[in-house]
């Protein structure tokens, strides 16, 4: 399994002097185990190669782990620290030393590191500006897409916000519509239910009359025919007197026979 890809870094750093603030750019490319550092201020150059086992030995002085001592150097020199005290002094032969200050559990430390004068000036200083120029580009061209996708969905939410409030438009007029509708109905619907009232109030007490008289009339019917049931009596009598005390059982057919006989008599008395 391969190592992880390296990080690069490019900080520009003013450090102040006696006589005026000096800048400088520091580029730094940051490994697993190791890191390291390619400085300019445009006219000369100087490279700061760290290797592992001087990287192990700094880490150990510190109580730090390998991998915690590179991203502390990672966080400093990526981005300029407020509160932090940077230095880049002069170590003797055109050497250089890159320092800067923190904190730690309530301590005050220093980090610092020897630079030494770069073989080829010209040549690092032009590797370091070919990468800030790289790095610029890149973030032009984010920069370029990140405009053009937001004019995207710009454009995007204002067609969509016309979309919505024309819907909302829509939505107020049918409901309008729908409710008009409604109410129309409803009101022809009372119209209706108060003609009926109306009408089943004016049309109760005569229905209530009728109902009364037929119960009379029905009384008075089933009296006259009980009343005219006393001539049927007398024709029974006489019917039993002609038959005499022959029997006093008589058979279902002769029974039946009786109200015949009778029915015609009372048609020759109404004669």
């Amino acid at each position: 399994m391969g190592s992880a890809s390296p990080k690069h870094t490019c900080l520009k750093l003013e450090i102040p002097s006696k006589t005026q603030r000096e800048r400088i750019f520091v580029k730094g490319t940051w490994f697993s185990s190791h890191f390291d550092l390619f400085i300019t201020d445009g006219l000369e150059a100087w490279t700061c190669l760290a290797s592992e086992e001087e990287v192990e030995d700094r880490a150990s002085q510190w109580d730090q782990p390998v991998s915690e001592y590179i991203d502390l150097g990672e966080k400093y020199l990526g981005l300029q620290q407020p509160g932090s005290v940077y230095g880049f002094d002069d170590a003797g032969s055109g050497h250089k030393r890159l320092s800067w200050t923190f904190e730690k559990e309530g301590t005050k430390l220093e980090w610092r590191w020897k630079c030494q004068l770069s073989p080829n000036s010209k040549k690092t200083t032009a590797d370091i500006l070919d990468f800030l120029m790289d790095a610029n580009i890149r973030l032009s061209d984010e920069v370029v897409s990140k405009t053009q996708s937001f004019e995207r969905l710009r454009e995007e939410a204002e067609k969509c916000l016309t979309q919505s409030e024309k819907l909302s438009k829509e939505k107020e007029e049918f409901e309008s519509a729908i409710y008009a509708k409604f109410v129309g109905v409803l009101n022809s619907k009372k119209k209706k239910l108060r003609e009926l009232r109306d009408k089943l109030s004016k049309q109760g007490p005569a229905v209530q009359e009728p109902v009364e008289e037929d119960d009379t009339q029905s009384t008075d019917r089933t009296e006259t025919f009980d009343e005219g049931s006393d001539d049927e009596k007398s024709g029974e009598e006489v019917e039993k007197e002609d038959v005499g005390t022959s029997s006093k059982k008589q058979d279902v057919g002769t029974s039946k026979d009786v109200p015949a006989r009778r029915g015609r008599g009372r048609g020759r008395k109404r004669k």
